[in-house]
């Protein structure tokens, strides 16, 4: 095994045994980690003697995790789901079992439905040329690449796809993964270690988070979207840290905010900092090309060092890209453990339907003009009826704030019975009290699902207003 494989192993090794870190901190282990392969293992181990815990409970076998917290939990909550559902006729608006594609209408266990759960921004998840470049790539090159790039061979789909970004974002290289969420866990492990640190908005993705654990850096985080917040962190905190990241959304998913990129990258440079941008739900949709927030700023490839991206959302495809300098791209081919190094390549189909999205995204600009149509009409009207948006900039992530756990899914469950689907999103994952009901617009939809979203939205949260009882927030 490498010795960034034996890093990786220890830090996962490490990570699981102490609790997750805080904003401002980093939680460390005085657990030591011993080198696999090392013979002295087990030898060691049978002359140390440990102290069993006085407090250690006698689980059994099959029962390790069932008092975990998460397990019991989520056990609890699919119970719960589970009672309503049966007690009201009502199919649960999760893992809703679907036969069609995630289109704007879906065929589903609760009928036809107008759906604005999907991320699936211009409508090329179905799109003829998209599906077709996927199906001949599969029936070319199989349906997996069995192996990472670097041991399995190269197939041209990927290199050709990653000059496309890489022209795109107007940078040395970029580098295709198989999963957005690692992609930003990945990167960050690799480029960090404890010395260093990363300034985040306090709105960032959990991926992100994941990295600065993975990575065992120092975590500060600044105001959503506030230049001067960041300048006031990196003016305190700055120079105790060796490396420095600053972390930044194009478009953030929860509440439809538009990231001040260009704004905050400049702050970040004042500072000696690196910045790294996620575009999951900005690449396809930002910029008058679709090139994203780049396009959207003006800005210089360079005035960021890390481009991050999806295939799975606007281009629609399955998995993640970074753009940013030829070397560091090079490196991380070769050696991030999770993100290239040890992990299998994204399935070849994944890699033409995602280069079929870039030519359909070029060839029918109109789907971008619809997209952002579909975004103002929606946004005017609901403004229009007083539904409170929250932060939402008018972008096609639009909130409506419906505070407590059971409004919310009142409010969800009410929208699917009446053939719409869009299903709420409560604490811990965004803060008590500002649970919502969450509207993907898309270029598909048309005016009158639209409006008579808009009308049947209206009558549910005047009759949530017109309910009495305690809100549950959490």
């Amino acid at each position: 095994m490498s010795e960034s494989a034996r890093d990786l192993a220890r830090k996962l090794l490490s990570s699981s045994r102490i609790p997750a870190t805080e904003d401002n901190g980093v939680a460390t282990s005085g657990i030591r980690v011993p080198n696999v392969g090392d013979r002295s293992v087990a030898t060691t181990a049978s002359r140390t003697s440990i102290p069993p815990r006085p407090d250690r409970t006698v689980r059994g076998p099959g029962k390790q995790f069932a008092d975990h917290p998460g397990v019991v939990a989520a056990a609890t909550q699919r119970a719960t789901i589970a009672a309503l559902t049966e007690q009201s006729g009502v199919p649960s608006p999760y893992f809703l079992p679907r036969n069609s594609p995630n289109d704007h209408v879906i065929r589903s266990a609760a009928g036809e439905l107008v759906n604005f759960s999907a991320y699936n921004y211009l409508g090329l998840a179905s799109h003829p040329r998209v599906v077709e470049a996927a199906t001949s790539a599969l029936c070319e090159y199989g349906a997996s690449a069995s192996a990472s790039r670097i041991v399995g061979g190269e197939i041209p789909l990927y290199h050709e796809l990653e000059q496309r970004l890489a022209g795109i974002y107007d940078v040395g290289d970029a580098m295709v993964t198989t999963s957005g969420y690692l992609t930003n866990a990945g990167v960050i492990g690799y480029l960090l270690g404890t010395g260093d640190v990363a300034f985040c908005d306090t709105l960032i993705h959990g991926s992100v988070v994941s990295g600065t654990q993975w990575a065992g850096c120092r975590r500060i985080n600044f105001r959503h979207n506030d230049p001067e917040s960041l300048r006031m962190v990196l003016r305190t905190s700055r120079a105790a840290f060796d490396r420095a990241l600053v972390v930044l959304e194009g478009h953030y998913s929860m509440d439809g905010t538009v990231g001040r990129v260009a704004e905050l990258a400049a702050v970040a440079r004042e500072y000696d900092c690196a910045v790294m941008v996620d575009e999951a739900h900005s690449f396809g949709v930002f910029g008058a090309s679709g090139h994203g927030i780049r396009e959207h700023y003006e800005m210089a490839g360079a005035d960021v060092d890390i481009w991050m991206g999806t295939l799975s959302k606007a281009l629609g495809s399955c998995g993640g890209f970074i753009a940013g300098d030829a070397d560091l791209i090079g490196a991380m081919k070769s050696s991030a453990p999770g993100v290239a190094m040890l992990t299998g390549a994204p399935a070849p189909s994944a890699i033409a339907a995602a280069l079929a999205g870039l030519n359909v995204l070029a060839d029918e600009p109109e789907r971008l003009t619809r997209l952002w149509d579909n975004t103002k009409h929606f946004h005017t009207a609901l403004r229009e009826r007083g539904i409170n948006l929250g932060d939402s900039q008018q972008t096609p992530i639009c909130p409506v704030i419906i505070p407590g756990e059971i409004q919310a899914g009142f409010a969800s469950t009410t929208l699917l019975e009446n053939g719409v689907y869009a299903p709420a999103i409560a604490a811990p994952t965004v803060p008590a009290g500002k649970e919502r009901v969450r509207f993907f617009l898309t270029s598909e939809h048309t005016e009158q699902q639209l409006d008579s979203t808009v009308d049947l939205l209206t009558d549910t949260v005047a009759n949530l207003n017109r309910l009495s009882g305690p809100t549950v927030t959490g």
